[in-house]
């Protein structure tokens, strides 16, 4: 199972600002929370974004027999799960899909202030291509 305690440094209020690919209109800003549930066993996500490519949404994140997994929900009304991993500073998620498939990967600043992340994405399966930049800057 996944060390939950090492979850512990995302938890707090993030600014966000996602660079996306001058094909998909610049770039957005938002805010992410994290919190524990009561008995902090999950781990519960909450953005907001202000562009209308961008969804606001949910996720809820939970040990696994592999490390942690994610399920996420957002105000599109898509419902996924990823794969989760997060220790020595960096944080991976990461989901196959029918439709096409998606990795992140973001790495913890020293100061536990700043992750600096990336989405790829591959709608075969197998050729992988940069889908966006994302930052999270701690504010609380």
């Amino acid at each position: 199972m996944g060390d939950q305690s090492n979850l512990q440094a995302l938890v707090g209020e993030w600014e966000l600002a996602a660079a996306f690919e001058p094909t998909q209109s610049g770039g957005a800003r938002g805010r992410v929370e994290f919190e524990w549930m009561p008995g902090e066993q999950f781990l519960i996500q909450r953005w907001e974004v202000d562009h209308p490519d961008a969804p606001d949404g949910l996720a809820v994140i939970g040990a696994a027999d592999d490390g942690y997994v994610q399920h996420y929900f957002d105000s599109r009304g898509v419902a996924r799960v990823y794969g989760m991993s997060f220790g020595d500073g960096v944080w991976k998620l990461w989901r196959e899909g029918d439709d096409f498939s998606q990795s992140f990967t973001g790495t913890l600043s020293d100061d536990g202030k700043t992750i600096e992340g990336a989405w790829d994405i591959s709608h075969d399966g197998s050729s992988w291509e940069h889908d966006f930049d994302i930052t999270f800057t701690k504010v609380g």
